[in-house]
């Protein structure tokens, strides 16, 4: 069994390991002793750490300090966005309907505070790109709408076309919220390109710690209806209770880190094409999901036609490879993703999906490592059917 030191880490979509600076920011916050609403010395220290990190996250977005809620993480946020009340004036009336992507993260599928027959679900092409005529006839029926869209998909790395979506939304009177997640620390996440009026964030995602998360609206007067967890009123009301300092201190450090990672995109994309190029030389029937759409540069899913992702995902992981078959939270699915069935990809070849996703950390000697023991696994698997059919 690999060494800890020796492993292959290719699973960034599902949490990035913690980044130098997030780490040392978060240790330093630890001693800071104050609670961030207390007005002594130490409760305003314990503040001055937090108010810190919410201006490097607003910088991440192009936003406004006063416009980003720190929450627990990005299913808190989307939680917490998706209600009747979101964006709305206090005076107007409350959204009637909810639209979301097919290949929605769980979070924003569940539909948030709106009841199930409340919630319509835009459908996917076969390149993993949301059908925006489907949303744009979606919007010429009665009641105000809010759209829950994804800036890039989890499992294929499909970006999304928030923008033209916002614009279609919004001449309809409605809302748009937005799952920044995966867009984060890959690419440029600015909200008011993005034209949505939210969109949520994960520390874990780009290198921070895990248990910070925000919301980043278009505005500080952006109304979130009623919160979730109620109390002190903290984050403008928003989402209650003391702040987690040390979580948000790395929150704030990895998104300042990701902001100066200048052309990080164009290294990731060389990285993801050179473990293309491997899973193609080893297995030329392999098949890569949303090939034909704009992808995240850190993200490649592909499948070997009868090489099962369970038994694949194993092999790779005693050669000291971490990779994913999709979703974290869906990791233990026996069911085929629900993205690529979105997509219209057979059962069978979605149930070969292998994700393999790359970040700060990524290196050339990950693509060659993963070369190796991938195509140990895949001959190994290839053998055993052989000797099967004999």
């Amino acid at each position: 069994m690999p060494s800890a030191t020796t492993r292959t880490y290719l699973d960034h979509n599902a949490t990035s390991p913690l980044r130098p600076e997030a780490r040392e920011a978060a240790l330093a916050a630890l001693d800071a002793v104050g609670n961030p609403s207390s007005v002594h010395a130490e409760g305003r220290a314990a503040r001055l750490i937090v108010e810190n990190a919410r201006t490097e996250v607003a910088r991440l977005c192009g936003a406004a300090p006063r416009s980003v809620a720190f929450v627990c993480g990005g299913t808190e946020a989307a939680n917490t966005a998706l209600n009747d009340r979101f964006g709305v004036e206090s005076k107007e009336a409350p959204l009637e309907r909810l639209i979301l992507g097919a290949g929605e993260h769980a979070c924003v599928l569940r539909g948030g505070r709106f009841p199930a027959s409340a919630v319509e679900v835009a459908p996917l092409g076969a390149d993993g790109l949301v059908a925006l005529d489907w949303i744009e006839s979606a919007l010429r029926r009665p009641g105000r709408a809010l759209l829950a869209l994804q800036a890039a998909n989890n499992e294929t790395g499909v970006i999304q076309p928030v923008a033209e979506a916002s614009a279609l939304v919004h001449a309809a009177g409605g809302r748009v919220f937005c799952d920044a997640v995966q867009l984060a620390g890959r690419m440029a996440c600015d909200l008011s390109g993005l034209g949505a009026d939210a969109l949520a964030l994960s520390a874990h995602k780009m290198g921070g710690p895990k248990g910070a998360g925000a919301i980043v609206a278009a505005g500080p007067d952006v109304s979130f209806g009623q919160p979730l967890i109620r109390g002190g009123g903290q984050e403008r009301g928003i989402r209650a209770g003391t702040e987690n300092v040390p979580a948000i201190a790395g929150f704030g450090a990895a998104a300042r880190a990701c902001l100066a990672s200048v052309g990080e995109g164009t290294r990731l994309l060389l990285l993801r094409d050179r473990l293309a190029d491997v899973v193609r030389t080893i297995a030329q029937d392999a098949v890569i999901f949303g090939e034909s759409a704009p992808r995240l540069p850190n993200t490649l899913c592909f499948a070997v036609p009868q090489a099962a992702a369970a038994t694949l995902m194993i092999a790779l992981d005693l050669a000291g490879v971490a990779a994913s078959s999709g979703a974290a939270c869906s990791s233990g699915r026996v069911t085929p993703s629900h993205v690529l069935r979105a997509m219209g990809v057979p059962t069978e070849l979605a149930r070969c999906a292998i994700r393999l996703s790359l970040g700060w950390a990524s290196t050339e000697d990950d693509v060659a490592r993963f070369g190796v023991a991938f195509g140990a696994a895949l001959n190994r698997m290839r053998s055993g059917r052989s000797r099967a059919g004999r």
